[in-house]
């Protein structure tokens, strides 16, 4: 039996700061093919200046957009998503642009508290629930989305293991 194709998209510091995709990878490669591209190298943001400020401003000026076009270019097939901080809202966008996406997993992506419309997908969407920059409990309401929220954590729930373990258990062995 072939295993399901798997895509992580990573947060906004790229594959440099990635050791987090090793847990992933850890729980998930048992069941699943996964295929991880950096959010940097798909935004064609420039990291020679490896700074936050930086690096966002970057990805909200032109870097969001730019990853969106070529990831829709390198995938065909319907695939499951898993996308981190930044790489989720570009998931997502590429979703509404036609990228065959047959399940959505968001994980502290704060820019979706943007977004006007939902992609005719799948989707779980996590957040720590100190993260202060997540969707406003009417912005669920609004897209008709529910509400996951991790207890103990803020914006990194993804780089803390325990909080990856029930992100994993709940999006897949439940």
């Amino acid at each position: 039996m072939s295993k399901k194709e798997l895509v992580i998209l990573s947060d906004l510091w790229g594959s440099k700061q990635s050791e987090w995709l090793a847990l992933f990878k850890a729980l998930l490669s048992p069941k699943f093919d996964i295929t991880f591209f950096d959010a940097c190298k798909l935004g064609a943001v420039d990291t020679s200046l490896y700074s936050e400020d930086h690096l966002h401003r970057q990805f909200v000026d032109f870097g969001i957009e730019t990853a969106v076009n070529n990831l829709l270019k390198l995938t065909h097939s319907p695939k499951i998503y898993i996308g981190c901080s930044i790489g989720g809202t570009i998931a997502w966008q590429a979703a509404l642009k036609g990228l065959p996406v047959e399940r959505l997993i968001t994980i502290s992506s704060t820019r979706l508290r943007k977004e006007t419309t939902k992609p005719d997908c799948q989707m779980q969407l996590y957040f720590g629930k100190d993260d202060p920059y997540q969707p406003s409990l009417s912005w669920y309401k609004r897209m008709s989305i529910e509400n996951f929220q991790i207890l103990d954590g803020g914006h990194n729930i993804y780089k803390n293991i325990i909080s990856l373990e029930k992100i994993v258990k709940m999006s897949f062995f439940k």
